[in-house]
């Protein structure tokens, strides 16, 4: 008996489907960090005098390789992190962005890479 090989992604519900998805969302989180990444540097690039300081900390995190995302649920937002951040981003993180008040933290998130967007 032989068994072939196939594209088709594995039954859903199996370990090997999960691991597949695994795969798939690794991809898609490092595809939408870059987008917010491109995305900054745009916003940036157009016009630097509408710059918001919010955007500006959400850039600099990303700059140093920031891999915090949001995710945004009915206006409520909260920050996810499946990867530990370069020391640097981290240490940006906890320094400058941890110790706005919640209103202001809540705008520099809104600029993170969401986990709704590939």
């Amino acid at each position: 008996m032989t068994t072939s090989k196939t594209n088709m992604p594995p039954e859903s519900g199996t370990d090997d489907a999960r691991s597949f998805d695994t795969q798939g969302a690794e991809a898609d989180r490092q595809a939408a960090s870059e987008a917010a990444q491109r995305t900054a540097r745009s916003a940036l690039d157009r016009d630097s005098g509408t710059e918001t300081p919010s955007l500006k900390l959400a850039r600099e995190y990303l700059s140093l390789g920031g891999r915090r995302r949001s995710k945004i649920d009915d206006n409520i937002t909260t920050v996810r992190q499946w990867d530990e951040d370069p020391p640097a981003a981290e240490r940006f993180w906890q320094e400058r962005v941890e110790t706005l008040p919640k209103d202001e933290r809540k705008q520099v998130e809104d600029f993170l890479p969401t986990i709704n967007t590939p």
